[in-house]
């Protein structure tokens, strides 16, 4: 008897890596995704909603669901990281035009539709900035208890990526973070501590390539292209950050996690953005977080390599 597939709506700022989060997220018979939602973060909103469609024309989505969702951060300006993922958030490969449309709907709106209807709750797997997550749990604080978790990329318990203290999804609208984290809904948190310990190098890089299909031409050019960002400043391989929020719902046991209460700093000239793990438990408050800390590579760069393979028969 086949298992059942957990039901998930995925929302991004697709950027390399929340695309390949994406690409493992359609190949899985694990999930059921009821809906994309994108939001402005590695880019603004307008390109960010283009690289969405995009990236789901590319995968032979078709009957998803897919809407634009916030345009900036709760508080605060905006801000974008065309530094690392080009002045297109997807620089590299051409990329298909889009034969896919909006659903007409405000991302958060979709949001609030697919829980509404949703006979089981649904998983939230957000893998840029907390907006749209906040935004929802803000407006229709009534439909916590139809989200069963929130499997996230962001934060780092040790370091940030952006700032001393603060990794990008997180500085982005730190208010955002600082909501969700305490709405009280289970989180699984994949942050710098692991994202950087699943580091794709120049030989994976050909193992993908050597699928030889379109998405896995495409992804391997993807993720060469944030490699240069990468190699300048001594990285091993290009750290490909937001599949791991992916991995912890289809295939967890290559995971190491543990149990912290984490707090987001929302204040402070060097640690706006930090997420701040109670290691000590000198907070004595209960944990909010499932933290990951660290990630067998290879069995990851595996996982990517047969996600890829399942895209061979996509018609576009």
């Amino acid at each position: 008897m086949s298992k059942k597939r957990i039901p998930v709506i995925l929302d991004g700022d697709p950027g390399h890596d929340d695309a390949i989060a994406w690409v493992l997220a359609f190949a899985s018979d694990m999930l059921d995704i009821k809906a994309v939602t994108s939001v402005s973060g590695n880019v603004n909103i307008d390109q960010t909603t283009k690289n969405t469609l995009e990236v789901l024309t590319l995968l032979g989505v078709k009957d998803v669901p897919i809407a634009r969702g916030c345009t900036k951060p709760l508080i605060g300006p905006f801000f974008d990281a065309p530094s690392v993922h080009g002045e297109s958030g997807l620089d590299g490969p051409v990329m298909p035009e889009s034969k896919l449309e909006l659903c007409g709907l405000h991302g958060v709106d979709l949001m609030i539709k697919v829980l509404e209807e949703s006979e089981e709750p649904v998983t939230l797997v957000p893998t840029g900035p907390l907006t749209n997550v906040a935004l929802l749990l803000i407006t229709r604080p009534d439909l916590k208890d139809k989200i069963e978790r929130i499997s996230l990329m962001g934060g780092g318990l040790l370091h940030g990526n952006w700032t001393y203290a603060a990794e990008f999804n997180i500085l982005v609208d730190p208010e955002a973070a600082k909501f969700v984290f305490e709405s009280g809904i289970p989180i699984i948190m994949a942050g710098l501590d692991v994202t950087e310990k699943s580091y794709i190098t120049s030989e994976d890089i050909d193992k993908i390539r050597a699928v030889s299909n379109e998405v896995a031409v495409i992804v391997a050019d993807w993720i060469d292209f944030f490699y240069k960002f990468h190699r300048d400043i001594g990285y091993l391989g290009a750290p490909v950050h937001d599949p791991v929020a992916i991995v912890a719902l289809i295939n967890p046991d290559i995971l190491e996690m543990r149990e912290l209460y984490v707090e987001i700093e929302t204040e402070g000239e060097f640690l706006r953005g930090a997420t701040l793990g109670d290691y000590s438990s000198l907070s004595g408050k209960a944990p909010n977080v499932t933290a990951i800390t660290n990630i067998d590579r290879e069995a990851y760069v595996d996982m990517i390599v047969e996600a890829t393979k399942k895209y061979s028969e996509v018609t576009m």
